[in-house]
């Protein structure tokens, strides 16, 4: 049978982080990689005040959030997040999902699904 191996790919506002990690670990998710990010979408400028000075934030500090998964389904880990995540304001974040063709254990040597 064909393992099924997917990346998935969160980036959302930094205040969520730890509700977001605490959740993908209830559903089983050992392993996940967690990076600080800047980016903009649909909000594009923020205007902040620094010591009485008006500027504009172009990039917005958000965290991203990657793992891949073979034997939890990614539509729990989508309909999880999209939950814990969900404000209904702009900057609430994106779900990205791709296929991986195969995953590398450099210590072990193993391959595939046992390399997770």
């Amino acid at each position: 049978m064909e393992e099924t191996l997917n990346r998935v790919t969160i980036i959302t506002r930094r205040e969520k982080q730890e509700e977001l990690r605490q959740a993908l670990s209830e559903l089983g998710i050992k392993g996940m990689t967690v990076t600080r990010v800047e980016g903009c979408g649909v909000q594009r400028v923020e205007v902040r005040y620094y010591r009485g000075v008006k500027t504009e934030v172009r990039l917005l500090p958000k965290v991203m959030f990657e793992m891949v998964v073979s034997e939890i389904p990614v539509e729990s880990i989508v309909k999880t997040a999209r939950e814990v995540l969900y404000t209904g304001e702009i900057g609430d974040g994106k779900i990205f999902v791709e296929e991986e063709q195969s995953v590398f254990k450099i210590r072990t040597k193993e391959e595939g699904k046992t390399a997770l």
